[in-house]
């Protein structure tokens, strides 16, 4: 069997990650050595984990049981009310060696026990629930500790460590393959300008491994701007400049690529947009439609701002469902 070799300082932020992912055996057991940990993988992820920097050997592994964690929280919560354990989540999300879960209401009562339920079979430090999902221009989540004292976190996606407060700053894990989209694209030395940085999603990648000159991260959110500034210097680069502030108030002209990585309002900043690209550039426009009008919108949308000569749409991919008939959208526009 495909062991991952962990070192210990790096085990609560990389074992989570192996697991959420479908790579690593949940069920296996985790060995110790002396100063690292290994970590069992599924058959034919051993490639794909070298790929991230994680070393890789063969060895033996011993499963701790074949029963999933969702059937073992249920018997670990067995007393509760029957309404209570038929609502618990079968699903969760991991960041770094954080889980969270959503809860209903009747489950309140007993947050506290059904925390430490899951951080015990989870083998996380700290489980938040989402309780109101994200609101408001920052897009603050309604998020509560149930288990633990922190819910700061690192998650490594990509070969980018994101350090934020899952309490504070929303982090979209659909919006993963578009993450990983921006470290493959070719911005040899450009000017790239990300309109909404928030804690440096598709700056870091760019600047990290897109090969950009330089990368001008704007965020308006003290909290997240606060994780760009902490997450640019873990990553080690230096040719990301974070600004605090209203993109409106950006004053730059010629930049090589925009990245407009917002929604639902996105059209209010075109103007400001067009301001600052060169032509030729490239604009990265994210936005939600109707599945059944993605097309049209997107094309009215840069027609009111560029004119219908102005602007070709070089490609549209969906980032991931929004709602009921309705995706979030990214759109390649160049820039005429």
């Amino acid at each position: 069997m495909k062991l991952a070799v962990i070192p210990n300082g790096k085990a609560a932020e990389i074992i989570p990650m192996l697991i959420s992912k479908g790579m690593a055996d949940p069920g296996a057991k985790i060995s110790k050595g002396r100063d690292v940990r290994y970590v069992p993988l599924y058959e034919g992820y051993d490639a794909e984990v070298r790929r991230s920097g994680i070393d890789v050997i063969d060895g033996d592994a011993h499963r701790r049981g074949s029963r999933r964690p969702q059937d073992r929280i249920k018997d670990k919560l067995a007393h509760l009310p029957f309404n209570v354990i038929d609502g618990l989540p079968m699903k969760w999300e991991f960041v770094g060696d954080i889980a969270i879960i959503k809860l209903h209401g009747s489950a309140e009562r007993y947050k506290n026990e059904i925390g430490k339920a899951y951080a015990e079979e989870l083998n996380v430090r700290t489980v938040c629930a989402d309780i109101g999902g994200v609101s408001g221009e920052f897009r603050r989540p309604a998020t509560e500790i149930l288990f633990g004292d922190n819910a700061e976190s690192v998650r490594l996606e990509n070969g980018i460590r994101y350090r934020f407060d899952a309490t504070k700053i929303m982090f979209a894990s659909g919006n993963t393959d578009e993450r990983s989209r921006m470290c493959r694209l070719d911005c040899k030395d450009e000017t790239v300008i990300d309109m909404f940085a928030g804690i440096g999603y598709f700056a870091l990648p760019i600047a990290k491994f897109a090969g950009a000159e330089k990368v001008i991260a704007c965020e308006k959110n003290p909290d997240s701007f606060r994780y760009l500034l902490e997450n640019v210097q873990i990553n080690g680069v230096s040719n990301v400049i974070p600004v605090l502030g209203d993109n409106r108030e950006l004053v730059y002209e010629g930049a090589d690529r925009i990245i407009m990585g917002y929604v639902q309002r996105t059209s209010e900043f075109l103007d400001k947009a067009k301001e600052m690209v060169r032509t030729g550039g490239m604009i990265h426009y994210h936005d939600t439609f109707y599945v059944t009008e993605y097309k049209e919108r997107l094309n009215e949308i840069f027609s009111n701002v560029f004119g219908a000569d102005g602007f070709s749409i070089v490609s549209v991919r969906e980032v991931k469902s929004f709602a009921p008939s309705v995706s979030h959208y990214v759109a390649d526009v160049t820039v005429l």
